[in-house]
C-alpha cells in the first residue's frame, strides 16, 4: 500500500496569487512581471481592464470609451471618464522642457492641458477594493474627447455624470481573472508582432524575467567580472569577454533583421548563465 502524504494547498486568494510553480522565474507572477502594466513577452495585463465597467469597453491604456455593449451607453462612445467615485483618472504632468530647465506643464498642441492618464491598476485601486460589484458615480466629458482632458477643478463643471457598475476582478473565491473581464487570447493579442521585436525593442535589463542580459560571466584577476551582452554576435570563448552596451545602431549586436531572418541561430539557450548550442 502506497504511503499517503499530506498535501498543502493554497486556499485563500492571496496565497494562490503568490504561488510559483517549480521552474518558473519570479517574473511569471502577476505582481513581478514587467507586463503588469506594459506589454511584455509573458502577457499584456492591460487588456484585462477594458471591461472593468459593465456595459462599456475602455481603451486598455486610456480613459477613452471605445465600445458599448448596452445600447443605453451609446451616447458615451468616444467620451472620456475623468473621475470614478471621486477619484481622478487623469492628472497634469509637469517637468523640465530642456535639461536643467525649470519645471512646467508639459503641454502639446494635441494635449494643451498636459493631461496624463493614471494607469488603471493604480487609479482604480481604492474603487476596486471597496466598490467591486457595486455601481459608482462616474464623471464623463460632456462632448467627445479624442485628446486627453483634465478633470475640472469643480466636479460637474462642463461634464456629466453616469452610474456604472464595477466588475469584480477575480471570480469569487479563486485566483482566476473574471471571465467577463477578458476573452480567450486577449492577454497575448497585443504583444509585439512579429514577436522577435520584443527582444530588440526593449533594450537590455528591461525583460529580465523573459530574456537573459549579462551572460558567459567570469571573474577576472582585477576582482571584477567579464561577460557578454546576450544580443552580442561574437562571443566565442577565444574572444575576450566584453559587454557591449545596448545600441540599436551598433553592428556588433543582433539587429531586427537578424532576428526576423535567423532567430534560431542568433538567440542562444542559456544554461547556468552560459551559452549552449
Amino acid at each position: 500500500m502506497s504511503e499517503i502524504r499530506p498535501r498543502i494547498e493554497a486556499k485563500n486568494l492571496t496565497a494562490q496569487l503568490r504561488y510559483r510553480a517549480a521552474g518558473n522565474p519570479p517574473g511569471s507572477l502577476p505582481d513581478s512581471a514587467i507586463s503588469n502594466c506594459y506589454p511584455g513577452l509573458e502577457f499584456d495585463f492591460r487588456n484585462v481592464w477594458k471591461r472593468i465597467f459593465v456595459g462599456i469597453e475602455m481603451h486598455e491604456a486610456d480613459n477613452l470609451i471605445v465600445k458599448f455593449d448596452d445600447p443605453q451607453y451609446q451616447p458615451l462612445l468616444r467620451h472620456r471618464i475623468l473621475r470614478v467615485d471621486g477619484d481622478p483618472l487623469a492628472v497634469q504632468v509637469s517637468g523640465p522642457q530642456a535639461p536643467n530647465g525649470p519645471s512646467s506643464a508639459l503641454a502639446t498642441g494635441t494635449n494643451p492641458d498636459a493631461a496624463a492618464f493614471l494607469e488603471w491598476s493604480n487609479a482604480l485601486a481604492r474603487v476596486l477594493h471597496e466598490k467591486a460589484g457595486q455601481t459608482v458615480r462616474c464623471e464623463v466629458t460632456r462632448d467627445e474627447a479624442p485628446n486627453p482632458v483634465l478633470p475640472p477643478k469643480i466636479p460637474g463643471d462642463g461634464t456629466t455624470f453616469v452610474d456604472l457598475e464595477v466588475r469584480r476582478f477575480f471570480d469569487p473565491g479563486v485566483a482566476v481573472i473574471n471571465r467577463d473581464m477578458v476573452q480567450p487570447g486577449e492577454l497575448t493579442q497585443s504583444l509585439c508582432s512579429p514577436w522577435q521585436n520584443d527582444y530588440r525593442e526593449c533594450a537590455c535589463y528591461y525583460w529580465a524575467s523573459s530574456r537573459p542580459d549579462y551572460v558567459n560571466v567570469e571573474p577576472t584577476s582585477q576582482g571584477v567580472s567579464a561577460g557578454n551582452n546576450w544580443m552580442q554576435k561574437d562571443r566565442k570563448r577565444e574572444t575576450p569577454r566584453e559587454y557591449i552596451l545596448d545600441d540599436r545602431k551598433d553592428t556588433r549586436l543582433v539587429s531586427y533583421d537578424d532576428l526576423f531572418q535567423d532567430w534560431q541561430t542568433e538567440l542562444r539557450f542559456e544554461v547556468e548563465g552560459k551559452d549552449r548550442e
